[in-house]
């Protein structure tokens, strides 16, 4: 079995500090218990619920701050792009681009990604069948870049619930790549009529074991020192104190899983 690959970190870039800030906490947890480590973190949001929601500070300034957690932790970097010009820019920073889950059919966006060279993991769409992502995948590729994970984030459950299928994951990995799985957005609760989206970060826990025990190459778990101050997404990231609690029963399915 390949070493376990964690993708962490905020779900945006809010100011200089905080990225550093979890990104040591999160790097000495992983150099612990023998997890990869790459460092996540969204330049911008860009599908942000209302008008006046916070999406991000400055672009490139943002960028930098990831390259620079990435240089001092030695580790590798992700951030999302959403627009086809944008992995082109973003590729001069992280090593990695993440296409969202509601952009997994965007044609001249995932081409612009492969052909950056840079790896690309792809989300499932919440409205997309495991078997379907086939088609997301084939235009990464076909730009000659082999480096594509495909990552399972749950289906739309009527108007404001997501439910995860215990077979995804399997199935996913039929496609023949790594397989992430994003225990954060998994438990989202979208489309509140307060316009504020919703979240059970208690149920992240239960996401990464199920999701572990079923195969999956790599975790997705955006993390925050402070949840309910944070600037995007507060209602699901899990608070960073109990991250390696989590991992550390991760480690141990995992190892249940290789004797």
């Amino acid at each position: 079995m390949s070493k376990l690959f964690l993708i962490a970190g905020p779900c945006v870039v809010e100011n200089e500090k905080t990225p550093f800030e979890i990104g040591r906490k999160v790097k000495g947890i992983c150099d612990e218990l023998g997890i990869d480590y790459i460092f996540k973190a969204s330049f911008k949001k860009a599908n942000r619920t209302k008008l006046n929601s916070f999406t991000g500070i400055e672009k490139e300034e943002a960028m930098a701050i990831i390259q620079a957690v990435g240089k001092e932790l030695g580790v590798p970097t992700i951030t999302d792009v959403h627009e086809s010009y944008e992995p082109a820019i973003a590729a001069k920073y992280v090593d990695y681009l993440q296409i969202p889950a509601f952009l997994c059919r965007q044609t001249d966006l995932l081409l612009a990604a492969g052909e950056t060279g840079k790896g690309v993991n792809i989300k499932k769409g919440q409205f997309m069948s495991p078997e379907a992502m086939k088609f997301s995948l084939e235009k990464v590729l076909s730009t000659g870049n082999k480096n594509v994970w495909l990552c399972e984030r749950g289906f739309s459950f009527g108007y404001e619930g997501l439910v995860v299928d215990a077979t995804a994951i399997a199935r996913l990995k039929k496609h023949g790549v790594p397989v992430v799985m994003d225990c954060t957005h998994s438990v989202q609760q979208p489309n509140k009529a307060d316009g504020v989206t919703g979240g059970n970060p208690e149920m992240i826990e239960t996401m990464a074991l199920s999701a572990i025990a079923t195969g999956a190459d790599g975790l997705f778990i955006e993390t925050h020192p402070d949840p309910a101050n944070a600037l995007s997404d507060g209602q699901t990231m899990l608070p960073i104190e109990k991250l390696e609690g989590i991992l550390r029963k991760v480690m141990k399915v995992r190892k249940a899983l290789e004797g």
